[in-house]
């Protein structure tokens, strides 16, 4: 067991005695807990305890009902080479106290870390530092988008003044073949690779020294130990060989397994740096000004020195600075890169507008209503750091094999010096095929397999309007067999249209503008269906004169001398009128759960006109949705707590194969977790009712448009609110899940097959070098393939 610690936990939640009492006497339950004091007014504990035991006493304080808060904290990390770097990092900042949480990307190079507050930042550094790396505190700011660059340009630089120098120690070679036989003396193949060895290859001795220092093992020291055993060959050969006779050198082998293993460095980033171009794409939708209107003035202000209520003048073809609503002007956004929208979207007095869209051909005022961190767009590119920096469940084997792979190589690399020298075989033999062994062996393609599937499929998701949340989800969602959607809002518009319509006489036209004319004063959900009827077919309506709200009836009027009236069945009957022809289309229409009102004449002699019928209208694509579903053989659900005639209609309309009606947003979840027993369950909703079913789902996927509540409840999110995109969220995580398998396949492949044939000696070091570069660029260009998928 680790040493003792005193631990001085925060304690959300508690607002009494009881409650502390409560958390102590749980505390003091586990056996690891020496002593344990709770202080209700100053809201924590202290806790005697193992350093290793942080997790158990989370965990308790959880399961007893209150929470300790946290604080996220991101390091940005120089000096991994491969997936035992990442490894080393994670378990010497999980060490380190006040440390909840802690995820080590390579492709992003970068930890994000879960801290408890107050958590010196310096000690973490100072403990990357101490494990053989370093590392930055990130304080929130984008990074600089050319430092990047800047860094891919020395690369190229580096990499071309090696391959140079390498080329004419690998020009013999080459021309051999054609009968052409000329070599550099052994003085000019010393001159040549000494630099490249020692100067340009510093970095492997730089990183190797720093991992051994800390006590353990990376790629460095495999390419550092093999390269330096060619190098040193080559010496001592070339130091014993008489005078007058041409010494046996392998200066071109340790040059160039330096020269290939830095062009599959810089292959490698360049790579890296594309699946990070959905970040950089979002970033650079956001200007850096704003033509504030004040006081009848207009000033071009940084989006710093903005709040909350400026109004901002756009103008056409400018992008949104802020996320706002229009108070003047008419105009179209483009939002394709937001919510991948193609279709530009109409802006109007009223409308909101989200930063980062394209301003069409209309000049627009509008009113600031969210900034900085509170955007839309804001918020898109933080769940998109945070899926794409997130870790895999799967990355649990890499982890694991990570490990022991830099000790388990120098270990039959040595095996495979031994048992060359012991079959009779020359030092130059036995130890050749010991550094082939050392070169191919590398792990950076194992550590790279998973982040940058991840990042390549959440980025292009992120493009055509999918916001996966963390990785996690991403690997489950492949899985998922059964689907639950909830109706109003997801598979329905959400508000009510004129579903059907009859009039006694026949003329549905006529019938409409006087129910329109009777409702083009009002403010009602109702009224705005029938006004919206009657723009659809070009109907103008009349104008109404002693205009009268019915209370809990409906409305009432006088249209060119007639008395007319419109409202439910209590008005109906109000005037002692039944359905009298329409009683079979008002039965029919009431199955399917709509809502009735009645056109009626009340002077001279009370009689029908017609009769409309209201409902939510489905939504576009909302068949194709569930016809894409099938044909992936997943099972369908509707769960609603609508009356079980409209939760029948919408489900028979779209072929769902199981209902749920009149459900409380309580037992939604219940539900979700009856289905779970039979399957992998998504569950696609919009509102705050839906937040409980989407957090116990499988995979919680929020509509767009809908609540925060629900977004955050929800693994995936749908910028656009249409149903179509949960298939094409479900195949996205097919083809990334298939990705990451293809990847960790040939990352071991590489080394299954090509340590053997290399201690067998069927592969010279150079080979090595030049497979072992190509193991880390193909499997980056594998997961790049991603980038061209659409829905």
């Amino acid at each position: 067991m680790s040493a003792p610690q005193t631990f001085n936990l925060p304690i959300a939640g508690m607002t009494c005695a009881s409650c502390a009492g409560r958390v102590e006497r749980a505390l003091r339950q586990l056996p690891e807990v020496s002593d344990v004091s709770v202080n209700l007014a100053g809201e924590y504990a202290r806790i005697q305890a193992p350093t290793n035991s942080l997790g158990t006493l989370l965990d308790t304080i959880q399961d007893a009902g209150y929470q300790v808060p946290s604080a996220a904290m991101e390091l940005s990390l120089q000096g991994m080479t491969c997936a035992s770097c990442a490894g080393r990092i994670e378990r010497a900042l999980a060490q380190q106290p006040g440390v909840l949480e802690v995820n080590v990307n390579l492709a992003t190079e970068q930890a994000r870390l879960r801290v408890l507050p107050g958590t010196d930042s310096k000690r973490l550094v100072d403990a990357v530092s101490q494990a053989g790396y370093s590392a930055t505190l990130i304080n929130g700011q984008a990074e600089q988008p050319d430092s990047v660059g800047h860094n891919l340009r020395r690369e190229r630089w580096l990499l071309v003044t090696a391959l140079l120098l390498a080329a004419p120690l690998v020009l013999p070679m080459l021309l051999a073949p054609f009968g052409v036989h000329w070599m550099l003396p052994a003085w000019a193949q010393f001159a040549i690779a000494t630099p490249v060895q020692f100067i340009l290859g510093a970095r492997f001795y730089r990183a190797a020294w720093k991992a051994l220092r800390a006590g353990a093992g990376n790629m460095d020291q495999l390419v550092a130990i093999g390269t330096s055993a060619g190098y040193g060959l080559s010496l001592y050969q070339w130091l014993i060989t008489p005078a007058g006779q041409t010494p046996h050198l392998y200066f071109e082998a340790s040059t160039v397994i330096i020269a290939l293993i830095m062009l599959g460095k810089y292959m490698e980033s360049r790579a890296k740096r594309q699946t990070t171009s959905a970040i950089r794409a979002l970033q650079a939708l956001r200007p850096d000004q704003a033509l504030r209107l004040k006081d009848g003035e207009e000033q071009w202000v940084a989006l710093g020195d903005l709040a909350l209520g400026d109004q901002i003048l756009v103008k056409p073809g400018e992008r949104f600075p802020v996320d706002g609503r229009v108070l003047e002007g008419q105009s179209h956004a483009d939002e394709a890169l937001i919510s991948g929208e193609s279709v530009p979207q109409a802006k109007q007095p009223g409308d909101s507008i989200t930063a980062g869209a394209i301003n069409g051909e209309g000049r627009l005022l509008i009113e600031t209503t969210a900034l900085g961190a509170e955007t839309v767009l804001a918020k898109i590119i933080r769940l998109v750091e945070d899926a794409q920096a997130a870790k895999a469940p799967i990355q649990k084997l890499v982890d694991k094999v990570s490990q022991v792979f830099v000790p388990a190589v120098l270990g039959i690399a040595l095996i495979t010096l031994i048992g060359w020298l012991i079959a009779g075989a020359s030092v130059e033999t036995a130890l050749l095929n010991a550094v082939a062994v050392l070169v191919i062996a590398c792990p950076c393609a194992l550590g790279l397999a998973t982040p940058t599937a991840i990042m390549a499929g959440t980025g292009v998701a992120a493009r055509h309007g999918i916001l996966i949340k963390d990785a996690e989800a991403l690997e489950v969602a492949h899985k998922v067999n059964v689907v639950a959607f909830d109706k109003t809002g997801t598979l329905t518009s959400g508000t009510p249209q004129v579903a059907h319509l009859q009039a006694v006489d026949g003329d549905t036209q006529n019938m409409l503008q006087l129910a329109g004319s009777l409702q083009s004063a009002s403010e009602h959900p109702l009224a705005k269906a029938v006004l919206d009827a009657c723009a659809e077919q070009n109907i103008t309506p009349l104008a109404v004169t002693a205009s009268q709200a019915l209370s809990g009836r409906g409305i009432a009027g006088t249209l060119a001398e007639r008395s007319l009236a419109l409202g439910n069945r209590r008005l109906l009957e109000e005037h002692g009128l039944g359905p009298g022809d329409l009683a079979a289309k008002a039965e029919a229409w009431e199955a399917e759960g709509r809502t009735l009102s009645w056109l009626i004449e009340q002077k001279p002699q009370p009689r029908v006109l017609g009769l409309f019928a209201f409902g939510d209208t489905l939504k576009e694509g909302a068949k194709e949705a569930i016809s894409r579903l099938k044909a992936l053989d997943i099972d369908t659900h509707l769960i609603s707590g609508d009356n079980r005639g409209s939760v029948e209609n919408v489900a028979h309309q779209l072929a769902i194969d199981s209902l749920h009606a009149n459900v409380l947003p309580a037992d939604k979840a219940s539900i979700i977790k009856q289905l779970k027993t039979g399957g992998v369950v998504a569950m696609v909703g919009d509102g705050i009712n839906d937040a409980p079913a989407l957090a116990s789902a499988d995979v919680g996927i929020a509509m767009g448009g809908g609540t925060d509540v629900a977004m955050q409840a929800a693994g995936i999110t749908l910028m656009r609110g249409d149903p179509r995109l949960v298939a094409a969220a479900l195949d996205i995580s097919n083809r990334t899940f298939n990705k990451i398998r293809q990847n960790l396949f040939w990352a071991f492949a590489y080394n299954i097959v090509g340590i053997p044939l290399a201690a067998l000696g069927y592969l010279n070091p150079m080979v090595a070098g030049a497979a072992m570069a190509l193991s880390s660029v193909s499997v980056v260009a594998n997961a790049l393939m991603l980038k061209r998928w659409r829905p």
